[in-house]
């Protein structure tokens, strides 16, 4: 009974040991951002991709005011393992420190809004130089708000352009990352 004993302590100090290492790499800093974003009442995790690079973590995304982007950066800057946090998140409220417009906005502008959003996605989607998994689509007032990442200046560039050949487009913002590799 001893020895079974004693190794069912090994085994949980080992995983103990292998959830604490796991704590610190690259991927377990994103998950645990991720999950303070998810319980957290005012960051959206859904609109904020987080990349973590040598404890490095990057933040990109559209979200709906300063307060949110604000509470984004502090949650990452307080998880353990951060190093720094890399703010590329846009605030759509008209703060003055954000790009994107006011989200209050009419029916009918909702609709043309979720209709280019659907056609530049799909243009994304079926380009084949244009990784469009990776790229979110969001528009606002005719603005389209491209945020991800892609493989080079010339998928970020073409992924531009598809999204400026949408009728209806009037701007298009870009918050695209290129990752090497």
């Amino acid at each position: 009974m001893k020895v079974r004993n004693g190794w069912k302590s090994a085994v949980l100090v080992t995983g103990l040991a292998l959830v604490m290492s796991c704590a610190s790499t690259d991927m377990g800093i994103t998950t645990n951002v991720k999950s303070k974003f998810v319980a957290d009442d005012l960051v959206k995790a859904s609109q904020i991709e987080v990349q973590t690079s040598k404890g490095v973590v990057t933040l990109t995304g559209n979200v709906d005011n300063d307060a949110t982007k604000n509470r984004a950066i502090e949650l990452a800057r307080g998880t353990k393992g951060v190093v720094n946090v890399v703010d590329m998140i846009s605030a759509r409220a008209a703060s003055g420190a954000g790009d994107a417009p006011d989200p209050s906005r009419t029916i009918g502008e909702v609709v043309t809004d979720s209709g280019i959003t659907m056609s530049v996605k799909t243009k994304l989607l079926d380009d084949p130089q244009v990784k469009g998994l990776k790229i979110d689509v969001d528009t606002r007032e005719g603005i389209v708000y491209l945020t991800g990442s892609v493989g080079s200046d010339a998928e970020k560039e073409k992924a531009i352009q598809l999204a400026k050949d949408i009728k209806g487009v009037l701007e298009v913002k870009a918050n695209l990352t290129i990752e090497k590799g």
